[in-house]
């Protein structure tokens, strides 16, 4: 794939690139006068007519390669652009193979930074975090488990004349049936918000099994990404494991921001949970996001009536190291714009239209993945 290059009638008009593509090479490309977002899927590979591999080698590849085509074409299914909510979802709208390779294609998305979304007053959090989650909950009602939820995966927009941001959620790739994940050896995600059943499954603990990664998977990535977006990092955890998740599995407490009120530490402590059962679902999420004032930070100097001073990090003690980064950067918010209520999002309401006014979209950098 290279700049020029015309695949199924998409013609590639930017130089491809691997940058934050995990698994994937991307491009912009046009057909018939609009603009996509292709990905080309450097694997699985299926067996070319003239391979002078053996019978048992095609047939092993073929398999595995209907069952990737299985996964992504039963996604497309279930997420339909009617559904409720799906104006918050970015969805694929062209799946297919030329040759041996497979391409995937979305609608063009430009992106710039939000800095600093834990600047944005509490009811603005409350809504940017109540479209997320309503996006989840959709996925979650079909049985789907989005499997690779972080920051990077999550667009926000600002429509021009409102006062709060939404969130649009993308990045299907590495999507899957709850309870019906890829094998340890093929799934994907990021360990950093990957749920502790995930990290022992992909690390091949036998005492996982596939039906116990459920939509609870993104719940506990939710959690942390609640924590980002409230506070400006993520909870806090011993440096000697490699993500949060390694920590509670090994039955450590994540330790959250003092500042976050009583009501949020306790639904992050549920949600953070070690076994998948003990995690709320998403609805339970929302209904405690209905007070935005719950996403305030409260904490407040010894002594005194004053707030601390938002900080992107919370000291740890001196005699222990304290992991805070999740590996990316956060920057700062170039508005202070009028509160809206996070009422004005109901759950069973679309609060992204095709036909509202012209909007600017931006994108939270706080990760290391891809453009959608």
């Amino acid at each position: 794939m290279k700049l020029g290059d015309e695949i199924a009638g998409y013609r590639i008009i930017s130089e491809p690139t691997n940058a934050n593509g995990g698994k994937c090479i991307w491009a912009f490309a046009e057909k018939n006068g609009q603009e996509y977002f292709l990905k080309r899927f450097l694997e699985p590979k299926r067996p070319r007519e003239a391979s002078t591999a053996s019978a048992k080698s095609k047939r092993i590849r073929l398999e595995v390669c209907e069952e990737f085509e299985l996964r992504h074409r039963t996604i497309m299914e279930r997420l339909r652009p009617d559904a409720r909510g799906s104006g918050n979802i970015v969805l694929a709208v062209d799946f297919f193979h030329e040759g041996s390779t497979y391409y995937k294609v979305t609608e063009r998305i430009d992106t710039a930074s939000l800095e600093k979304p834990q600047s944005l007053e509490p009811r603005h959090k409350a809504v940017l975090l109540r479209t997320l989650a309503l996006s989840l909950q959709q996925l979650h009602e079909i049985q789907i488990v989005h499997g690779d939820l972080k920051p990077l995966n999550v667009l926000v927009q600002k429509q021009e004349g409102m006062a709060f941001h939404t969130a649009k959620l993308i990045d299907f790739d590495d999507s899957y049936p709850s309870g019906n994940p890829p094998g340890p050896e093929d799934i994907a995600g990021d360990s950093l918000y990957g749920a502790p059943e995930w990290r022992r499954y992909l690390q091949g603990d036998e005492t996982v099994r596939a039906d116990q990664l459920t939509t609870a998977v993104d719940v506990f990535a939710l959690g942390l990404m609640t924590h980002l977006y409230l506070t400006g990092a993520p909870p806090r955890y011993a440096e000697r494991f490699a993500s949060p998740a390694d920590a509670v599995n090994a039955g450590e407490d994540l330790t959250f921001d003092v500042r976050l009120s009583a009501s949020v530490q306790g639904l992050l402590r549920a949600m953070t949970a070690r076994e998948p059962r003990a995690r709320p679902r998403v609805g339970t999420y929302l209904k405690a996001l209905t007070d935005p004032e719950v996403c305030a930070l409260t904490h407040k100097r010894p002594g005194t009536t004053e707030p601390e001073p938002e900080s992107t990090t919370v000291p740890g003690p001196r005699t222990s190291r304290i992991r805070t980064n999740f590996t990316g950067r956060t920057a700062s918010a170039s508005e202070n714009p009028p509160e809206a209520a996070a009422s004005d999002v109901p759950e069973s309401a679309d609060p992204v239209r095709s036909a509202e006014p012209k909007k600017s979209r931006v994108r939270i950098n706080l990760g290391h993945r891809r453009n959608p």
